[in-house]
């Protein structure tokens, strides 16, 4: 499939996961530690299971408000998207990811709001990108 790209960044990481990792413009600049649930010393740091559970949530949040305004549902203004992603080993070997989407949609009612839900999962870059490969569980709370 192919894509008509409109944006594109860049990010570089060194150290892994007890590094840092800055985009190419410097505005954002993370230093990385590694969790002690995966063996490191925790403490001061972000890792990428961080960093990928607060950019699909934005994301997600994105992607309603695009399929909100196709469909004509106003978003509320208090709408949020909490990403809870794990990482741990694979059955098949290698490590894996899991991700799960809880969205609160305050004033819509629960139809709706399920139905906003799934059309933005069908649409969103994250879900598209990890369909078939990642568990994304999506509750509407």
């Amino acid at each position: 499939m192919s894509v008509d790209v409109k944006y594109t960044t860049q990010a570089t990481a060194t150290g892994g996961r007890d590094g840092r990792a800055q985009t190419q413009d410097g505005s954002l600049d993370v230093k990385l530690s590694t969790p002690k649930e995966l063996g490191g010393a925790g403490g001061a740091g972000n890792n990428p299971e961080q960093l990928f559970a607060a950019g699909y949530a934005a994301c997600f949040l994105g992607a309603m408000k695009f399929v909100g305004g196709q469909e004509k549902i106003a978003v509320p203004a208090d709408t949020t998207v909490t990403a809870k992603v794990g990482i741990g080993p694979r059955s098949e070997g290698g490590f894996g990811i899991t991700a799960d989407l809880t969205i609160s949609l305050p004033g819509l009612d629960k139809a709706t709001a399920e139905t906003l839900v799934e059309k933005a999962h069908q649409v969103c870059p994250y879900s598209n990108a990890t369909r078939g490969n990642v568990d994304v569980g999506l509750t509407v709370a």
